[in-house]
């Protein structure tokens, strides 16, 4: 198979050819030439106004709900989203049924997503069924392909065992991964706590219950000296903490989703179920906090959060309806879209390549001559508009769709393969 990539900006720090116009021609999976203009053999071009070719993306936790939940999503439908996406890899949250808590199930998934473009790293559970009792085998599921380890959905409550889980994965260098919910004090809220609540009469789920999780878990690291991840960080004081913690030298990274950097909890003023998450939509406040702390690099990198559901799980009384957004098929139209006045391209594309695949081990090439071809192509300019009819994803909840929204992806080389979005 031979690509030519005409007239593409490359963006990516380790390549020569940095923010420079250029060429690529690539054969057999593999970057055989890149120069400011290539003659090439007729085969297939890629050529659009405004391109971009950057490094794979990596979304650092979406769930893709199998085994045990297949009516929501599937790996095969999953990875077909994310390609559509623009991700080349893709962390699996642990909680399906069975669990990622042995090396089996680990093994299972991994088997399943074999032969796709966008690769799959399954994330093991740090206890046994995530059940927040007893740890995993950790060592034997990393042997087997697990790249970090956590409970997912439901974080680790219990401090000692969070203690004993960052002491294991220490010996192997290991990470563990952390969404910051003190379930305790969320119990029984429904939204952000705070004005908007109030007058819409429902529960609030306090900043509290985000910022006393961080503020344990950074002291446990201190403990410990292990390494930690912080998924789904929501809260201006979250970032202050985390910004403080590296400035100490703690092993301490995180990430943000697309949806808390583009909303707010004002979007609860609908009642619309589709807008609830874990953690919750907070205000304006912690947005701008949110996009300050991605500009500096307080927080490293994005994390979908793609949780799907059947249209039943969303559709009811608030109160009932489970939470999370399916977007990762337009995630970099959200995110663009909303920090396109922010912060620069390059900065939101490192984002997504080169520091979550420094944190996590994952391979993803330099745009070089000779290197493998992990490659996403994508412009910053004009619009795109992803409707339902044309989502790949099994699952409708996403409040995105028929947006008009900033950029385009248009498509993934990885694998050998080449995905190209209609």
């Amino acid at each position: 198979m031979q690509i030519h990539i005409r007239n593409a900006r490359v963006i990516d720090p380790q390549s020569g050819f940095h923010n420079k116009v250029a060429d690529l021609l690539i054969e057999d999976g593999i970057i055989k030439n890149i120069a400011a203009s290539i003659t090439a053999k007729p085969g297939t071009v890629i050529e659009a106004k405004g391109l971009c070719v950057s490094p794979g993306w990596i979304d650092v936790f979406a769930d893709y709900r199998e085994p045990g939940f297949e009516h929501k999503e599937t790996i095969k439908t999953g990875l077909a989203a994310a390609a559509a996406g623009g991700f080349a890899h893709v962390l699996l949250a642990p909680n399906t049924q069975p669990a990622l808590s042995t090396k089996s199930i680990i093994q299972y998934v991994a088997q399943q997503a074999l032969g796709n473009i966008a690769e799959l790293h399954p994330i093991g559970a740090a206890t046994q069924n995530t059940d927040g009792k007893e740890l995993a085998e950790m060592l034997d599921m990393r042997s087997h392909g697990a790249i970090v380890f956590s409970d997912g959905w439901k974080p680790v409550q219990d401090a000692n065992l969070m203690l004993k889980a960052l002491e294991y994965v220490k010996a192997f260098k290991g990470i563990i991964m952390q969404i910051p919910v003190d379930t305790a004090l969320a119990s029984g809220g429904l939204m952000n706590e705070g004005i908007v609540s109030t007058g819409l009469g429902m529960a609030g789920i306090p900043a509290l219950a985000e910022t006393l999780s961080v503020h344990r878990d950074i002291e446990l690291v201190r403990y410990t000296g292990s390494r930690l991840h912080i998924t789904g960080i929501s809260t201006a004081a979250s970032v202050e903490m985390v910004r403080k913690a590296k400035t100490e030298g703690l092993a301490i990274t995180c990430s943000v989703t697309p949806y808390h950097l583009a909303l707010t909890d004002e979007a609860l003023k609908t009642y619309d179920s589709i807008y609830k998450v874990s953690p919750p939509l907070r205000c304006e406040a912690d947005r701008q906090a949110l996009i300050a702390g991605l500009r500096d690099g307080a927080i490293d990198c994005i994390a979908t959060h793609h949780r799907p559901h059947e249209w039943d799980a969303k559709t009811k009384e608030f109160e009932y309806a489970a939470d999370g957004m399916a977007v990762q098929e337009n995630a970099f139209n959200i995110l663009w879209d909303a920090l396109k006045d922010e912060i620069e391209i390059d900065r939101l594309v490192e984002a997504m390549t080169t520091i979550p695949a420094d944190i996590f081990g994952i391979d993803v090439p330099a745009i070089k001559k000779g290197n493998r071809a992990s490659l996403t192509l994508f412009t910053i300019a004009g619009n795109n508009t992803l409707t339902a009819a044309k989502a790949v994803s099994m699952s409708r909840n996403n409040p995105f769709y028929g947006k008009k929204l900033s950029g385009k992806v248009l498509g993934v080389i990885n694998n050998n393969q080449l995905h190209v979005n209609k």
